[in-house]
């Protein structure tokens, strides 16, 4: 037993000191464009991703490990602020770039040649911050010239075009709803009295709601997961940052084992606890079934401990809060709710530092009458439905920046026609006439067109 034992000890250290590595790094740069060449022991298997608040890239690079501590180069007149690396996990080395502003960037690998080992090249292009400076400043330009006194209508339509010319250069983009349909695989979540298993139930459910997304002009969907496969909950997160979602929406059928429980329920991150028992009970279980796959969720990566301390900025919560109201809002007109307010808990799924992320627990499959109604396709499609409304009507009110969906504004309690016209930076005169208004009044949820 003894000579078992340090034959497997002398195996793990000899798959440890053996592990491919990082053998150094390579910096060059122009005015608009850097390099970075990381040259490696072995070829690389290798994910990207980026993340906000501040600008990084992060690159993971499988079955590699860090021997030896790597010589940084000159990163001055370059993006890159600062290159951090430590061991993500047992197999993999995460790399960050610190950037000093966000950039496009492409990835490579590259097989020896001319002396140079394997390699893994990442070029950065900050041309774009270039083309939106211009473009900040040629704005800047248009509105002083507008702001002079003009001598005739012609004169101020030039400047007027001036303004939305300039407005253009950008290229607009669709807004990403990320579905993630829960469990899957080896994990099949909860079990109906019928023998229904959630993970279908889900699966069915986030196909139709992502049919509905990519139907509405301006918005694209992402599936985490689109057949019978299991993924990690973390997993589950960095799908939904590498894939740039906008809204991160976690779909459930919730259990309890008072089968006459029922309703739908909608959850946002608690950061002091759940708000119920129940809540905590469901976040234990869900939480739970990361292990299903074998993987540990314990942390073991200061960039990730750093990620997860970002959520307690008051800002990514209120608008997943926000968020959940909205789809509450829509569940209330399909059926009976199970609380009337969002609710919080620890979920996992939810840790998204700068995405807007929600649970929805569609049901109780555990109740028999709810269990049948998640089974049709009818039932499946009015949920679907009234996420959907409750995704539509979030970014109406809160339109992103440089997307392409068309603009429109839900009246509330305290607008009037010049806050609103103030707010979208528009005259109350071109809202009156793309709406065929004939005067000022607007009433609490009237939906209005903003040019």
């Amino acid at each position: 037993m003894r000579r078992l034992l340090l034959s497997f000890c002398l195996l793990l250290f000899s798959a440890v000191v053996w592990a491919d590595s990082v053998q150094g790094i390579r910096v060059s740069h122009d005015d608009t464009s850097a390099r970075l060449v990381f040259d490696l022991d072995a070829s690389a298997d290798y994910n990207t991703f980026t993340l906000e608040n501040p600008d990084r890239l992060v690159i993971d690079i499988k079955d590699f490990r860090q021997r030896e501590k790597l010589i940084i180069p000159s990163l001055i007149n370059t993006p890159v602020q600062s290159v951090r690396y430590a061991a993500y996990d047992r197999e993999t080395l995460r790399i960050v770039l610190d950037l000093a502003h966000e950039v496009r960037y492409e990835t490579q690998t590259l097989g020896p040649n001319k002396g140079y080992p394997h390699r893994l090249v990442v070029d950065l292009d900050y041309t774009a911050k270039q083309a939106r400076q211009s473009l900040m400043a040629a704005r800047q330009e248009a509105e002083q010239e507008q702001q002079q006194p003009v001598d005739s209508a012609e004169q101020q339509a030039e400047a007027r075009a001036k303004i939305i010319k300039t407005s253009k250069v950008l290229p607009r983009r669709d807004i990403v709803i990320a579905i993630d349909p829960g469990h899957g695989g080896q994990d099949p979540g909860a079990i109906g009295p019928k023998g229904t298993r959630e993970k279908d139930i889900v699966l069915s459910i986030a196909k139709r709601l992502a049919r509905l997304v990519d139907q509405e002009p301006g918005m694209r969907s992402y599936l985490t997961r689109d057949n019978d496969v299991f993924i990690s909950l973390r997993q589950r997160i960095r799908r939904a940052h590498e894939n740039g979602a906008d809204m991160f929406i976690s779909i459930h059928a919730d259990a309890f084992h008072n089968h006459r429980a029922r309703g739908s329920s909608v959850y946002v991150l608690s950061q002091r606890g759940a708000s119920s028992e129940a809540a905590q009970i469901l976040a234990d279980r869900e939480n739970a079934a990361d292990l299903a796959g074998g993987i540990s969720l314990e942390d073991k990566d200061d960039l990730l401990a750093s990620v997860l301390l970002d959520l307690s900025q008051t800002a990514s919560l209120e608008a997943s809060l926000e968020v959940a109201n909205t789809v509450l809002s829509g569940l209330k007109r399909v059926g009976h709710v199970h609380k009337k307010q969002v609710e919080s808990a620890a979920f996992v799924v939810l840790k998204s530092p700068d995405i807007p992320s929600v649970l929805v627990e569609t049901a109780f499959i555990s109740n028999p009458d709810e269990e049948r109604r998640l089974r049709t396709a009818s039932h499946q499609a009015k949920l679907a439905q009234a996420m959907m409304v409750g995704i539509r009507n979030y970014f109406q009110r809160n339109p992103l920046p440089g997307t392409s969906l068309p603009q429109q504004h839900i009246v509330s309690a305290g607008d009037t026609l010049s806050m609103i016209a103030q707010r979208y930076q528009v005259s109350m005169a071109d809202i009156r006439s793309v709406n065929d208004m004939s005067g000022t009044t607007i009433q609490i949820g009237d939906v209005l067109k903003i040019p």
